[in-house]
């Protein structure tokens, strides 16, 4: 990774521009290599991230890896997986869940992260706020953005939230995980296998 990436890592870690917003202070969580060939476009840590400091170091990242049919050391492996949510910094619980991303932070650092991921081969889009921002042309909501996952592959694909919060609407749509999982994983795994 070349110093201008250091730099901006450097930078982001150190990032205080939402403290005042955040229940519990800054704490930037987030993994970055520029040779990362996969990127996992997320919403925002939850609480438990935030305290660990580890990217969906929790039961949603335990189902992601699932979905992707790889293992804890493959995907926090900072070279091969970038794991950059909208907004660095857990944003606190609204009446249904964590509060949405805070805006600024995908203003102020996403194009410049992005800029420096010249190796990508897939961004794996998970959640609304990512969707907006990683296929603006997709002017649907994520359920739609999900069945139409032959229109996005082989550079992104739309995931639901893993979280298990989410068990309903993975009950109502049950082709997701028998349709969409399995060429997933093998693109997942042809990308991991050349690099």
């Amino acid at each position: 990774m070349g110093s201008g990436c250091k730099e901006l890592e450097r930078q982001i870690r150190a990032c205080k521009l939402c403290e005042a917003k955040l229940p519990e202070g800054a704490r930037p969580v987030f993994q970055f290599h520029s040779s990362a060939r996969i990127l996992i476009a997320g919403q925002a840590p939850g609480n438990k991230v935030h305290h660990s400091g580890v990217p969906f170091d929790d039961a949603s990242g335990e189902r992601l890896r699932a979905w992707l049919g790889i293992d804890r050391e493959t995907f926090y492996d900072s070279k091969r997986l970038a794991i950059l949510p909208m907004a660095f910094c857990y944003p606190g619980r609204g009446k249904s869940g964590d509060l949405p991303p805070l805006p600024e932070c995908a203003t102020q650092w996403r194009s410049a992260l992005m800029a420096h991921l010249k190796a990508l081969k897939l961004t794996v889009i998970v959640g609304q706020y990512a969707l907006q921002w990683h296929a603006p042309e997709s002017a649907t909501r994520v359920t739609a953005a999900v069945a139409l996952w032959r229109q996005f592959l082989p550079e992104r694909i739309v995931l639901p939230h893993p979280s298990p919060r989410n068990n309903i609407w993975l009950k109502k749509n049950p082709w997701f995980e028998s349709e969409v999982i399995p060429p997933l994983q093998k693109r997942v795994q042809n990308i991991l296998d050349r690099g």
